[in-house]
């Protein structure tokens, strides 16, 4: 079983391929990656980030089902952690 890091590492290599091969990057779909993480880079982001430990502002989003969750409501429960997916992918 290879481990992350291997993975990838031949992603990383079939990156520039033709992508027909298993677990490689499809050209187009690359294109659309590097074109976002330029933009990304571009809007110096960074600057904008909170500091590790800030509190977040109450919010209410949709979940995985489409249902409004609001932060509150998930904070009477307990610790949460609220993960972020970059990308327009």
């Amino acid at each position: 079983m290879a481990t992350l890091t291997e993975e990838l590492a031949a992603i990383r290599l079939g990156a520039e391929g033709d992508g027909t091969k298993p677990g490689r990057i499809p050209p187009p779909l690359l294109a659309v990656m590097h074109k976002v993480t330029k933009a990304q880079q571009e809007s110096d982001f960074r600057t904008r980030m909170p500091a590790v430990g800030t509190a977040a502002p109450a919010f209410s989003l949709p979940n995985q089902d489409g249902a409004i969750v609001a932060s509150a409501g998930l904070l009477a429960r307990g610790p949460l952690v609220v993960s972020y997916f970059r990308g327009q992918w």
